[in-house]
């Protein structure tokens, strides 16, 4: 592929997506309004990534807390351990990797379960029914991606913030008053606030670009395999590329 034939793409399918995502905003606000198939979607984005999550977010929270212990020991610093732990759960490890996780976990079956109605030609069935695919299908995915992200980076951050605690705590012995005293002293509501609203903006982006490659699938079960895979290489190079743009305009 050549470079012209690229940027070609990339601009046409810049567009696309643009207009799918009007089309949501557009049917988002209109009867019938589908509470059950919203539902439906918000169990399989959210709760069935919990355990991942939950795994991930701790395990990470651990980690931050034994590597900056072993650099903060040579200046006698371990006391600041809890706000660096809350602070890089906060702003950025929260957010980021719940949005990272979710991408492989759940973005993917939104590809996969999309591009697999197109090519059986389920989508063509409901236009023959007079139901608008877009109003049926993307609205609820993309409502749950935006709600149900920032809700799994809460669980994320507490369960980091905890982790380090354990660690340090528990394995370390750094004096308990200390480690939360340091902490609330250093984060503030902003810090929480932020990653909600990347999580927010990162959850958006996941559900648009994952429903939107699952839509357009063409060429049968190869087909379906290669979308899948773009949705989530595409979603997770999006995720890393909004995080900077959202740190730098609001820190």
């Amino acid at each position: 592929m050549g470079l012209f034939e690229a940027v070609y793409r990339f601009i046409y399918e810049l567009g696309d997506m643009t207009i799918l995502l009007w089309k949501t905003f557009y049917w988002m606000f209109r009867p019938p309004f589908r509470f059950r198939e919203l539902f439906k979607q918000m169990e399989k984005f959210g709760v069935s990534s919990l355990s991942v999550v939950v795994i991930t977010s701790t395990f990470t929270g651990m980690v931050l807390a034994l590597e900056t212990y072993t650099g903060l020991k040579k200046f006698n610093a371990e006391s600041v351990i809890g706000s660096l732990v809350a602070v890089s759960m906060f702003r950025e490890l929260g957010p980021v990797l719940t949005a990272l996780v979710v991408t492989g976990r759940a973005g993917s079956a939104f590809a996969a379960e999309l591009g697999t109605m197109r090519v059986t030609e389920q989508i063509d069935a409901l236009y023959s029914m007079a139901v608008d695919p877009i109003h049926y299908l993307v609205v609820p995915r993309i409502i749950t991606g935006f709600t149900m992200l920032p809700i799994l980076t809460i669980i994320s951050d507490l369960l980091g913030v905890a982790g380090g605690y354990f660690v340090s705590v528990v394995l370390l012995r750094i004096n308990a008053h200390t480690y939360v005293r340091q902490m609330l002293n250093y984060t503030d509501l902003h810090d929480l606030f932020a990653g909600i609203v990347k999580a927010a903006v990162f959850g958006l982006l996941i559900a648009l670009v994952c429903c939107y490659k699952g839509y357009t699938t063409r060429g049968g079960a190869e087909g379906v395999g290669k979308a899948t895979t773009q949705a989530v290489v595409i979603s997770s190079v999006l995720v890393l590329v909004a995080d900077y743009f959202l740190t730098s305009f609001m820190f």
